[in-house]
């Protein structure tokens, strides 16, 4: 049988050694001036091509020595690892995930005998959960040794492109309220509007969160309360004093849907958006609604943060890019400077204390 590589020298002193591919013709430098190792270079390449499937099985058996599951592990088993490690609504996701079709193409298949290409394949067939739910799986394979190297390198891997998310309009919202029924749906989606908050972190608040005195919400994200963050302290005003006047005083304000499930929740909003022929938004939306209209007040970004419960500014600004805002003339805020200064001085003058109205950029 006739060898696929062969070894060339050349060079002014025959010490440069390169391998010739009989089939391409292509020529590749070994990176090495010693005839010895070469030649070795050469006998492995012209092993591997006669023997691919011999090599695989002295593979497996060096990598067997530090993992005796190398050769039956799969990625069904990693996918079930990995639902081990989540925990409330995230492991509920990735149950769903698990089901996805586009992973029967690998699912029975050993880890250790997948080719990038079929992960390209599992890519191509499947959505953009797919691909979400495979890079975490194929990381987490690579982080825990079971692959000796990515599959795919990162560069390679589809960008992942969610639908366009909008906010609700203020007449979306006024037309969903005026035709909710149902007293603890029209509280929500009135609260949702106000304070920004996911679902399921309005769908169980409590009453006890709240200050009635000094008008304060303080509540622990569901999403983010383990990494002991500071909840925030948001302020309200009437009107959400008036929802919440006719919300229990004590335990959960919306005892009924804090017993849902978070997608019978989006079903009750889905199914009364239909009714009023809306489209395009979820329950999620009303966190949008909330950065853009904070963007549009002028609201200062560091306290939208801690409203939506996010620290990253790249976060708020993805939550509010689509706000439009309209910049006031600099001469409004000239004038209202110079209205600063006359009523101090007047104040001064008739030796009153001159009230702290806080920084000029949010008094307009």
């Amino acid at each position: 049988m006739k060898t696929r590589y062969r070894l060339v020298r050349r060079g002014i002193r025959g010490n440069r050694f390169y391998c010739v591919d009989t089939q391409t013709g292509s020529r590749n430098s070994l990176g090495t001036q010693n005839e010895h190792e070469a030649k070795q270079i050469i006998e492995a390449k012209n092993q591997s091509e006669r023997q691919p499937g011999l090599n695989l099985q002295i593979a497996k058996a060096y990598l067997k020595g530090t993992d005796p599951g190398v050769d039956v592990r799969t990625w069904q088993d990693a996918i079930e690892i990995m639902i081990e490690s989540k925990q409330g609504s995230n492991q509920e996701r990735w149950k769903r995930a698990k089901l996805d079709k586009a992973f029967n193409m690998i699912r029975h298949k050993p880890i250790i005998e997948t080719h990038g290409e079929l992960l390209l394949r599992v890519l191509q067939s499947g959505t953009v959960s797919t691909n979400v739910f495979l890079r975490q799986i194929h990381n987490f394979c690579v982080d825990m040794s079971w692959l000796p190297s990515p599959l795919l390198p990162k560069r390679q891997w589809p960008a992942v492109r969610y639908k366009i998310k909008r906010s609700v309009t203020a007449e979306e919202h006024r037309r969903i309220v005026e035709q909710e029924k149902k007293p603890d749906l029209k509280s929500f989606y009135q609260l949702a509007w106000h304070l920004g908050a996911s679902q399921s972190d309005l769908a169980n608040l409590r009453a006890e969160d709240v200050d009635y005195q000094t008008r304060i919400i303080c509540f622990v994200r569901l999403k983010t309360g383990w990494r002991g963050q500071q909840p925030p302290q948001i302020r309200f005003g009437k009107e959400v004093e008036g929802i919440l006047a006719s919300l229990p005083k004590t335990g959960p304000l919306f005892p009924r849907l804090a017993l849902m499930r978070e997608k019978h929740r989006a079903t009750e909003f889905k199914r009364r958006c239909a009714k009023l022929a809306i489209e395009g938004i979820t329950l999620h939306s009303y966190r949008y609604a909330w950065a853009e209209r904070a963007k549009v007040a002028g609201y200062p970004e560091r306290f939208a943060q801690l409203a939506l419960g996010h620290n990253s500014k790249a976060v708020h600004r993805a939550y509010a890019r689509a706000a439009q805002v309209t910049l006031p003339p600099l001469e409004d805020y000239e004038r209202n400077i110079l209205r600063l200064e006359e009523e101090k001085i007047r104040s001064a003058e008739s030796g009153e204390s001159f009230p702290m109205t806080g920084r000029t950029e949010t008094s307009l």
